[in-house]
């Protein structure tokens, strides 16, 4: 759940954050408020959406270990489920490498 939030959540809802604060600490008064100052609810959910966009697409391209590796999936051994993981080496087509020979 933290990864989700601060992946997609925080981005998504942030620029219609910085717009609120910056409303109640700059806004203006009653007598000026004309059709100008409704709320930009479009502009807020395409700037939440992109920003959203570009957060996954920065965690999708920048984390990992790299091309090089092997997805072992989770298996029992010894009694205990052993975590799915990427073991590092070269990758080789059609290998299968049996769980508890990583």
């Amino acid at each position: 759940m933290p990864r989700v939030a601060l992946t997609i959540l925080l981005p998504l809802l942030a620029p219609t954050a910085i717009y609120f604060l910056w409303f109640f600490a700059f806004g203006r008064k009653p007598a000026q408020a004309g059709p100008a100052s409704r709320l930009p609810w479009a502009w807020l959910a395409v700037a939440g959406v992109v920003a959203a966009g570009l957060v996954l697409f920065i965690v999708g391209v920048d984390t990992g270990n790299g091309p090089n590796g092997q997805y072992v999936p989770p298996h029992v051994q010894g009694g205990t489920v052993v975590p799915g993981q990427i073991v590092p080496g070269q990758i080789v087509p059609g290998q299968i490498v049996p769980p508890g020979q990583h």
